[in-house]
Parts: C-alpha cells; structure tokens; sequence
C-alpha cells in the first residue's frame, strides 16, 4: 500500500487544455500571446480586423491544428464557445490610434462590452490589456495601481487614455453586477519582434532610423523618461494573471521598472546597430508623459513575476526582427 501511495499520478503537473480567444491576436503583442498559448497546449481563437495587425505575424501558426483565425472586428458582437477571453483588441500607438479617434474609442469601449457579454453567457474568464496611459502624465511617480492619473479627458490622446479608463469601469461593472470573472492589467512599454514599422513608438522609429542611417527622431529635449519591457516577459505576466485565482482581479502594472531616457534609449540603439545617424530634434506633442514607470510590486506579489530580460538583450532580439523584416519589405 505504502508503494502504491508514493506513486504520482499521470496528470500531475498537467495544465487542462483551454479553448482560449486572443482578441487582436495578429497584433505585436497577441501574436506572441496567441504563440505561448498554443506551445502550452492550448487551442487558440485568434481574433484581428487586420487594422494594424498582420497575417506575417502569424503565419507560422496558420497550419497548426490548434490554431484558427477568424476575420472580425470587434466592435461588433461575436458568438463562440470559449473558456478565456484577453481582449487586446486596440491600436496601442498614437499615430494608429489618432488616426480614427471615434473608432479607437469604440473599439475600447464597445469592444468591452462585447467580449464581458460573451463571457457572461458562456461562463468564460476574461482578461483586459488596459494601459499605463490610464494614468495621463503622472504626477506620481512611480505610477502604482492606486493612483486615479492624471489626463486629459478632451486632448488628442483621449480617445485612447480614455476609452481604457473606460473599459477598466465596465470590467469592475460586469464583475460586481454579473459576477464574471476578470482580470485586468495595465500594460507599461512593451517592444520585441512583431512591431509594426509604421507604429510610430519610440523603439520601433529609432531601430529603423538607425538600421536606414536616417537622424533619429526625439520629441522635446530627450530627457522624458521611459520603462520598457520585453515581449516574452510581458506575455508571462499576462499569462501569470489570467491563471492566478479568481480573487486576483487586478488592475496590476505588467512593465519593467528600468526607467531610461529618450536620450539614453537612443545612444544604447546606435551602439547596438553601429549607426552613425544623426540626432533630429521635435516639439514634444501635446500631452505626452514626462515620466513613466510602473511600480510592479503587487504583481510580484500577487504573480510572483518580474521581468527577466535586460535591456540591451531584448533590443538586439528586436534589431535582428527589423533587420530581416526591412530585408523582406526591400526585395518585395
């Protein structure tokens, strides 16, 4: 008998299966996402509009049989039987998002409202990548999840900033009134392969600015700062977050705490790519934040989770994906 007791079951140590819906999922951030969730196993609904995301981002995983994608925009309902939702459905840059202010906002808000009424119905938990734009230019710092922010409710930043303050409402509303499950991260600089060339942040512009030897574009004197966080490990933390229990709601901060400069980020770029490119100064636009910095330690102690890659590893990573994408972009 004693023998017998000692034995450990088949299934220890094995994650049931999930039939789990990536809104935005051929975006930069939900292409990753969709990726892990189907190298744990999972059986992935991969949902995109193609507004900024991209087929290339996924294309290796169009064959697989765990893997389906389905053409839909979200602002409009959509029926499935799942058992997770994460909405990342959103333009996440600003020059995606200012483009068309009153759609951004509807994605973000009528988005929320479509996804939680399918969560609702089929018993499903769901996640919302809200942003650390909900805090506005901050006049904390650093930005912890009890801070309410400090926006601009009629600026040009609005539509995004607060159509996610509003989204994080519904999901708190959904969650006291229908007892749906949530959970909700606020979402620091993220930057990895799978960047749009044309979003218009600051990684992104100065790898291509560089890699082109063309002047590297910085707003205002350079001296804002900025806390960027690698792909792969803003992914676990999405993943920590949606796995943790139910009483785990959030918001929580998923970003790296190494705050850096414009300046610094630039001058680390140039180094990396052997760029000699000069530097072109611009206004700073309006309402852009001075300082950024998430204060991660509730999601260390709720997630047990922090980010693992440096810096420098995770812009070489990047660098490389621009290099070869360029390459592709160039003979096509």
């Amino acid at each position: 008998m004693a023998e017998h007791q000692s034995e450990q079951p088949d299934h220890v140590g094995f994650v049931e299966p999930q039939r789990i819906l990536v809104t935005g999922g051929a975006g930069f951030l939900g292409s990753h996402l969709c990726r892990e969730l189907i190298r744990q196993g999972h059986e992935v609904l991969c949902l995109d509009n193609f507004f900024t995301g991209h087929k290339r981002n996924i294309v290796d995983l169009m064959t697989h049989p765990k893997f389906e994608l389905i053409r839909h925009d979200i602002v409009n309902p959509i029926f499935l039987e799942v058992d997770q939702i994460y909405n990342l459905a959103c333009p996440a840059s600003p020059i995606h998002y200012q483009y068309n202010p009153v759609k951004t906002i509807k994605t973000s808000v009528l988005g929320a409202i479509n996804v939680l009424g399918l969560a609702k119905r089929v018993r499903a938990r769901v996640l919302q990548a809200s942003t650390s734009e909900v805090y506005g230019d901050p006049q904390v710092h650093p930005q912890t999840e009890s801070y309410w922010g400090h926006v601009n409710p009629v600026g040009i930043r609005s539509c995004y900033d607060e159509g996610k303050r509003c989204a994080e409402t519904l999901f708190f509303d959904y969650h006291r009134q229908n007892k749906v499950e949530i959970k909700v991260a606020r979402i620091f600089n993220t930057y990895g392969p799978n960047m749009d060339v044309n979003d218009g942040r600051v990684v992104s512009n100065f790898i291509i600015q560089a890699l082109q030897n063309k002047p590297l574009t910085i707003f205002g004197d350079g001296n804002q700062t900025r806390s960027f966080c690698y792909v792969s490990d803003l992914v676990t933390g999405l993943i920590a977050l949606m796995e943790s229990p139910a009483e785990i709601t959030g918001p929580l901060n998923l970003g790296n705490p190494m705050e850096i400069t414009v300046n610094e980020l630039a001058k680390r770029i140039l180094t990396l790519t052997s760029a000699s490119s000069p530097i072109d100064p611009q206004p700073l636009p309006v309402d852009d934040p001075i300082q950024r910095q998430p204060d991660i330690s509730k999601a260390g102690e709720k997630l047990s989770w922090r980010p693992e890659v440096p810096l420098d590893e995770g812009l070489k990573q990047t660098i490389a994906y621009f290099e070869t994408l360029l390459g592709n972009l160039a003979i096509a």
